[in-house]
């Protein structure tokens, strides 16, 4: 059976997140998506948090959509990021990213490597993390914007190419589907198994995300890219003068 997942998304559960669960599924629903694979920050989190969160992920699901309960784990300097999901207990904040990745392994778990681009964590990547690593983001919506990463598919090796969201609020909608080859029914259990056993692909709008299709992208989405954030720079500071000429009138 084939499922769409939407990839490293954050609800309130995450110190940075805004949406309920419950208002993810609705509207991820409605996008086509029949999986959400969440991964809440580790800050803040406990053992006993991530047992009510994984309740809570139950709970949101539905015939129609299968939230599956995930963590974002960052190591000491928040540098590095691996995105997990499977039945792993809690390995605490602030972790060793090789520790991480030896648990999860350990635990059977999954793991990705996240945003390489974000603060350079491309540059500490180590080459043995590969054989414990299910994949590396090559595109992700948040860091990247509405081009692939240039420094993500160097490192996927032997990985499977991921594409992800790293959703926290609206704009950050964007037609970037991992896509599951299951094993009978959607369950956290099958969801879990397919991503174990590398029966997954990223797709951009519609179409597989390949080498040739992530330098293409690359290319010929510079341009746009380069527009967004062109005038979401110009709308922070706009939006920001706009903020401090209110305060100041308010002293005045």
């Amino acid at each position: 059976m084939k499922a769409f997942a939407a990839c490293h998304v954050h609800s309130n559960w995450s110190y940075d997140g805004s949406w309920t669960i419950e208002q993810l599924a609705a509207e991820f629903a409605t996008r086509g998506y029949n999986v959400l694979l969440m991964t809440e920050h580790d800050r803040g989190f406990s053992q006993a948090k991530l047992d009510d969160y994984c309740a809570a992920c139950r709970r949101a699901s539905s015939p129609g959509m299968l939230v599956v309960p995930g963590i974002e784990y960052s190591d000491g300097s928040n540098t590095v990021h691996i995105l997990t999901w499977g039945n792993i207990p809690f390995l605490g904040e602030a972790m060793p990213t090789s520790a991480i990745l030896e648990e999860v392994n350990r635990a059977q778990g999954v793991s990705v490597f996240a945003h390489p681009r974000r603060r350079n964590a491309w540059r500490q990547f180590d080459p043995s993390w590969s054989e414990k690593l299910l994949g590396v983001e090559v595109w992700n919506r948040k860091t990247d914007g509405w081009r692939p990463s240039d420094k993500g598919a160097a490192l996927v090796g032997t990985s499977v190419p991921f594409v992800s969201l790293d959703f926290h609020e609206r704009n950050q909608f964007f037609p970037l589907t991992m896509v599951l080859e299951l094993e009978g029914e959607i369950s956290e259990r099958s969801v879990i198994q397919c991503l174990r056993a590398r029966r997954c692909h990223p797709t951009a709008f519609g179409i597989t995300v390949t080498d040739r299709v992530c330098n293409m992208a690359t290319r010929a989405l510079a341009l746009p890219e380069l527009a967004r954030r062109t005038g979401s720079w110009v709308f922070r500071k706009l939006n920001h003068g706009s903020i401090a000429k209110v305060a100041n009138r308010g002293c005045a």
